[in-house]
């Protein structure tokens, strides 16, 4: 689902959204790896790259994350492995990300669309401010005793509407009563 944009090791690091998978069994033997700032490695092939570092998320302008075979936290330091056509811009206007909502653990987070999927697309600009706004809406439910719905309900539904509209949250708000009435 990559964009147009051809990533290589002199431009992959400049304001990418990408998802490296965890792997166990690559380890960086010679020297011929490039080692960064932070002390992450990085180790080219034709068909990627290789990272080991304890921190993943924000990297510098890009937001990388890991697909950990475990649980992880940062500080710990693993290896992840990402094809040069996984590496997305997130300055293109192209719509490829869209928001998953996990209102289990109160979570959203930003993930690239996959082809089939169905759902209102953003691009990165645009899925980074609805996603804060998501966020405080999951994590806060005091905004919910105006309504006289069930809390649960009421998040998902504001939500779905935030998420599948260019309405502003204030808007989708005031205009709830009248469309759940």
């Amino acid at each position: 689902m990559s964009s147009f944009k051809k990533y290589n090791p002199s431009n992959f690091f400049k304001h990418t959204f990408c998802e490296f998978k965890e792997v166990n069994d690559f380890s960086f033997t010679d020297n011929k790896f490039y080692k960064s700032k932070s002390n992450s490695k990085y180790y080219y092939t034709e068909k990627g790259v290789y990272r080991k570092s304890n921190h993943w998320g924000r990297v510098a302008n890009c937001r990388w994350k890991l697909i950990a075979l475990t649980s992880y936290k940062n500080q710990k330091e693993v290896t992840g492995f990402a094809k040069w056509t996984d590496f997305n811009s997130m300055q293109s206007l192209e719509k490829q990300f869209v928001i998953s909502v996990d209102y289990k653990t109160n979570r959203a987070k930003v993930i690239l669309k996959d082809i089939e999927t169905k759902v209102r697309s953003f691009n990165y600009a645009e899925a980074q401010q609805k996603l804060k706004e998501v966020n405080k809406l999951l994590k806060n439910d005091s905004w919910t005793s105006y309504y006289n719905y069930d809390s649960i309900f009421l998040k998902r539904k504001i939500i779905e509407m935030r998420i599948n509209s260019d309405e502003s949250l204030a808007k989708i708000k005031i205009s709830f009563n009248e469309t759940f009435k």
